[in-house]
């Protein structure tokens, strides 16, 4: 795998992927969707950081590093952006009359406006994920698409209103200057 076998490849994923999955989904707590995202991301970091091992042990127990690594970076970026998520989408419970600062109104505003902005399909996927709670796998089974798909989508999605957002933003500075 080292030198790009991809026969080799195939074998270590013959060999470990179902035993991997297993692994995660204890660590998971039976969350089949977190554990299959940290395989796919243990898997990009297997590829991308292979080395020789003195025994199979050794390799098992790289494996087991890497793999509760991504869970635990995954759980990590997750839980930031839903904190960030969260206190955006509160908007209906925020009295705006009790606002810490202007600043926050504005980028409230500023966030109601985009969220407007975005297509119909954007903001169906938003909803579904962040006011629903639906799981990434529920989603792309109501999409009838795969769960990849949906979390790439939902990726562009999030980048799109943090671009937009921050373009108005920047807009509203150079014109303050």
């Amino acid at each position: 795998m080292a030198r790009g076998d991809e026969a080799a490849y195939r074998t270590f994923y013959q060999l470990y992927f179902a035993r991997l999955l297993r692994y995660l989904l204890v660590l998971t707590g039976g969350r089949e969707d977190a554990a299959r995202e940290g395989l796919q991301i243990a898997l990009l970091r297997v590829v991308r950081h292979i080395r020789e091992f003195e025994s199979e042990s050794a390799f098992w127990s790289w494996l087991t590093v890497l793999a509760r690594s991504a869970i635990i970076d995954e759980q990590r970026k997750r839980q930031r952006f839903l904190a960030v998520l969260l206190s955006f989408f509160h908007r209906t419970q925020l009295d705006v009359a009790r606002a810490d600062s202007d600043a926050d109104v504005h980028l409230w505003a500023l966030l109601e406006k985009n969220l407007a902005a975005l297509s119909t399909d954007e903001r169906e996927l938003i909803d579904r994920k962040y006011f629903a709670g639906q799981s990434i796998k529920e989603i792309a089974k109501a999409l009838e698409t795969t769960e990849k798909a949906v979390e790439s989508r939902l990726v562009r999605v999030r980048r799109k209103l943090k671009d937009l957002v921050l373009v108005q933003l920047k807009d509203e500075t150079s014109i303050q200057s």
